[in-house]
């Protein structure tokens, strides 16, 4: 054992350093981010649209539910599926790659000897690595999978999950705008002023999960969805507005 390990791992142990990670392999983290703020700027751009046909108030909360409902079921389902068919893709590689193992086992080991080789072990010890790592079929296959394809087959996202995650938060999102309706405003004014402070609101949440500006990223979610909202009520304001 060196001289510096101990005063390393102490400091280490001070400073709060630690081996794990955030989820960055998409399981819950994107369906929940893009559901919310799909949910959040499809509804305020809806209501804005049709607000700005100048509806009563009683049409704009129907259609704001509808939207709710629709855009969620939607957005659960094709979550669901897509995560799905991915697992699915991947499902099929690893049935590929294990009879790559099964009919030419040698090129597979050369394969991996090379993969070694190239991470800078000499010839060597990356042929007495492969070796080591040949001693288990199972891991074997999980670590060409992992070099070739970029996944773990045995830490694949859960469709469930995803669809799920992506439902909760399109609908949560999408309800949002219309909150202010449903207590009794009259007026698309309020739904956008609280659209906008969550708009804002979110994308410092994500800013915060990522690791990025707050204010850079709260801004920027701002002002997409201030774009689509401004673009449907216009629609909303050319389509309804009666012909003189």
């Amino acid at each position: 054992m060196s001289e510096r390990s101990d005063p390393d791992r102490r400091r280490a142990a001070t400073t709060g350093w630690a081996h794990r990670h955030r989820d960055v392999s998409g399981g819950w983290l994107r369906p929940t981010v893009f559901g919310a703020v799909d949910g959040l700027v499809t509804n305020a751009a809806l209501l804005a649209g049709v607000g700005g046909s100048g509806v009563a108030p009683h049409t704009i909360v129907l259609t704001g539910l509808a939207g709710l409902v629709a855009g969620a079921f939607s957005m659960g389902a094709g979550e669901y599926v897509s995560v799905t068919n991915q697992n699915e893709l991947v499902h099929a590689e690893v049935a590929l790659e294990a009879d790559m193992h099964a009919r030419f086992p040698q090129q597979e080991h050369d394969e991996l000897v090379s993969r070694f080789v190239s991470y800078g072990a000499d010839d060597d010890t990356a042929r007495r690595m492969a070796e080591a790592v040949a001693r288990d079929p199972d891991q074997a296959l999980r670590l060409h999978t992992r070099e070739e394809l970029g996944v773990d087959p045995q830490d694949l996202p859960s469709a469930l999950l995803a669809g799920g995650a992506s439902f909760v938060a399109f609908s949560i999102g999408a309800l949002l705008p219309l909150l202010p309706y449903l207590l009794g405003a009259s007026t698309l004014v309020v739904s956008l002023i609280l659209t906008a402070v969550a708009l804002l609101a979110g994308g410092m949440t994500v800013g915060k999960l990522t690791g990025r500006p707050l204010v850079h990223s709260g801004l920027r979610q701002l002002v997409l969805g201030a774009l689509a909202v401004a673009v449907t009520y216009g629609v909303g304001q050319l389509i309804g507005a009666p012909v003189g």
